[in-house]
């Protein structure tokens, strides 16, 4: 395989909805491109994409892909991506390295929920985009249909460069309207024949012609001029238009393709090389401090890597693309996060699990390695003394959430270690051992996302776990003013223990006024700040510690204990064990014995008197409140809502996003669990939504009492 110079390279990433027919679509360019020799199917389980026993089983995408084609002295890196959002950070880590984006929809269904979730994506990350309107030769395809909605829903402007002569099962034909010519496949080969345009199609043809010649000519004032005076432009300038209309996503030009038959991938695949950027053209990638670093082959050499893997026989995989500079087989690079040394042993082009051993790469390129030491997805490797360090991915807030526990308690050491590197491998599921709640909480995309993680632990490493509701991490505060004291006294021979502390506690918010005076159970407490210390607590909020000691009731010393006690308790409330916060404590007054009196004394009668005075300070739960957004078809949209109330969801607003409603909400997180599943149920899963976390609120009081309930019986138990 031949060395590829940055300008004979174009990096692709497909996206679209489940079922649009990507990884088939990919098949036939890898075919056309000559890296395979016989086309494989889906069904059959013979793709270069899909290869894993989990995607034979789905029959559908669920890891991104990595492979290529040569094609017209070009290189294509090519990546599949899952339709599902459930599996999204394969396609944010595409979206990372890949210049252009190829949105394939599918003729029989339009464009879909799944489509539009991925083009807000594209959006996100300023990818420009050309769509391809697949699977014309099915039964049900309707091209006009699904032109109409894509128009619809676009935010960027479709313009034809070819249409179908004949959509359905017959389809073997199109007009391409940049060449004018039309394309004849014959069976399922890739085929074609290069004909001239019939007359029954030369008049719709000629339009679109000239439609595309004024969106080529629009993204240029030379060229404008130039079509006003010569009424038409030639096929390279209109490239030149496309490539900087495309280039400003200020266009997407629309294919048609059946990518089962293999018809259109080769004309898709010229005009990628003609029209889209690639690496010289595309924006440059950026540093943490906002350098650009040009993808210049003669420069220091920098490498980011996009994707992890762990492989049987293989250990460790990781895919880059090459930033800058040249990378060569041998070469040894720095770890800009570790500072280690890193030597690139061998370099593979990627062709799904195929690898084709190569001796160097140039900026733009991407690839494969193994066997790195200690760099993981995110990172960058650079020449020595370069420093060059490249934005991270950051990666979507997770929606789903469980606790999992292996079911033999023997094997949580090792549970442990398959959930770290099912990180390595996908960023997007979290885990972490919460102290507070006691459990090990597992967060992904959706709850297929982790159920697929549930099979490769069960399956690939003969690990049984089980997943269950987490609990949720409910804090606790109080509403209003309360006072207590508390005296620890303990004599059993010899030295004693004796401590008494006096203290006052309210509510606190931000910017309130320093402590005067109080007036509570019908005495008043006068206030004179001799110390004040804030804390801001790790699990949210704040506790302010004020002493007022005067005439030395209690020595300064001892302040530390009493501020400790009130801490241990502030860690397990004494409504629910939960956290509490938002707090203000006044110890003003108490007692010690000069003989008596030590830490541990203080720390019981601190912690006790704060116990006394929580109870009695309109104590209250609180829980954590999460902003939902719902995009859902307008027709799903009473029983979403319905849904969303019956979990206490609080309705913000509602609003049409381009053939889809959305729905904003505030919702508790408790009622959160599992409605992934439910959505997908009550809109056949044409609806999606995204999470994040807004607020700590009250519960409601009956909700509170069940709370309550709750804990005392765990108390019983235990």
């Amino acid at each position: 395989m031949k060395t590829y110079q940055t300008n004979e390279i174009k990096n692709v990433v497909l996206l679209g909805a489940s079922g649009s027919g990507k990884t088939t679509l990919a098949e036939a360019m890898a075919f056309d491109g000559k890296v395979i020799d016989r086309r494989g199917t889906v069904e059959a389980d013979t793709t270069l994409s899909d290869y894993t026993d989990i995607e034979h089983i789905y029959k559908r995408s669920i890891y991104s892909t990595i492979l290529f084609a040569e094609y017209n002295g070009c290189k294509l890196n090519i990546i599949d991506t899952p339709g599902s959002d459930d599996f999204c950070g394969g396609l944010f880590s595409a979206f990372k390295v890949a210049d252009v984006g190829v949105m394939v929809l599918n003729a029989q269904n339009g464009f879909e929920v799944g489509t539009e979730i991925q083009a807000r994506y594209a959006r996100k990350h300023e990818k420009p985009i050309i769509a391809v309107i697949n699977q014309l030769d099915s039964e049900k395809a309707s091209w006009e249909n699904t032109l109409d909605s894509f128009r619809t829903a676009s935010q960027v402007k479709p313009v034809l460069v070819q249409y179908p002569v004949n959509p359905g099962p017959g389809f073997d034909a199109f007009i391409d309207v940049l060449m004018m010519k039309m394309y004849k496949f014959k069976g399922d080969t890739g085929q074609r024949e290069e004909l001239e345009i019939p007359d029954s199609e030369k008049e719709r043809a000629e339009e679109l012609h000239n439609i595309l010649v004024e969106a080529a000519a629009e993204n240029d004032e030379a060229l404008m001029e130039l079509y006003f005076d010569k009424g038409h432009l030639t096929q390279d300038e209109m490239r030149s238009g496309l490539k900087l209309g495309l280039a400003k996503r200020d266009l997407i030009p629309v294919f048609c393709a059946s990518g089962k038959r293999d018809i259109g991938s080769k004309r898709l695949m010229e005009f990628i090389i003609n029209v889209a950027p690639g690496p010289l053209k595309a924006p440059n990638f950026k540093t943490v401090d906002g350098k650009e670093i040009p993808a210049d082959s003669s420069a220091p050499t920098s490498i980011f890597i996009f994707k992890s893997t762990m492989e049987p026989h293989l250990g460790e995989v990781s895919y880059f693309r090459v930033i800058s500079g040249k990378l060569t087989e041998g070469m040894e690079l720095i770890n800009s996060k570790t500072g280690n040394k890193e030597k690139i042993s061998q370099i593979f082009a990627v062709a799904g699990k195929n690898r084709i051993k190569v001796p160097e790469m140039m900026a733009g390129d991407i690839g494969c390695t193994v066997k790195l030491k200690g760099t993981k997805t995110n990172q960058t490797l650079s020449a020595p003394n370069s420093g060059i360090v490249i934005e991270p991915m950051v990666f979507p807030e997770p929606k789903y959430r469980v606790a999992v526990k292996a079911v033999n308690s023997g094997d949580d050491e090792k549970l442990g270690e398959l959930l770290i590197r099912a990180n390595f491998e996908d960023p997007t599921i979290l885990v972490e051992y919460s102290k507070e709640l006691k459990q090990t909480i597992l967060q992904g995309q959706g709850e297929h996302h982790l159920n697929i993680l549930k099979w490769q632990l069960a399956n690939i490493n003969k690990m049984d776990v089980e997943y269950f509701a987490p609990k949720i991490p409910y804090r606790e505060t109080i509403t209003k003013i309360a006072a207590a004291d508390y005296r620890h006294k303990k004599q059993s021979g010899g030295a004693g223990q004796f401590g008494e502390v006096h203290l006052v506690i309210e509510p606190y918010y931000e910017g309130m006024p320093e402590p005067v005076k109080y007036k509570t159970d019908g005495k008043d407490i006068t206030v004179n700040i001799k110390g004040k210390e804030e804390v801001d607590l790790e699990w949210g909020g704040k506790l302010v510690f004020y002493s007022s000691i005067v005439g030395g009731a209690i020595d300064a010393r001892f302040l530390p204990a009493i501020m400790k006690g009130i801490m241990e308790k502030m860690e397990q409330g004494p409504l629910t064990g939960s956290y509490a916060r938002d707090i203000r404590v006044i110890v003003y007054d108490g007692k010690m014995h000069p003989v008596d009196s030590n830490e541990l004394s203080f720390k019981l009668a601190g912690r006790n008197a704060f116990k006394e005075a929580f109870r009695k300070a309109g104590p209250k739960i609180m829980e954590p409140i999460y902003s939902v957004e719902v995009l859902v078809p307008s027709d799903k949209m009473g029983d979403v809502m319905s849904d969303l109330q019956n979990r206490r969801a609080m309705i913000e607003g509602m609003s049409s996003d381009r053939g889809f409603e959305k729905l904003t909400a505030r919702v508790p997180l408790a009622e959160m669990y599992r409605y992934s599943t439910t959505l997908s149920s009550l809109t056949n899963g044409r609806a999606t939504y995204t999470m994040k976390f807004a607020s700590y609120e009250q519960v409601p009081s009956d909700v509170q009492e069940k709370l309550l309930k709750a804990y005392a019986d765990t108390d019983k138990d235990e």
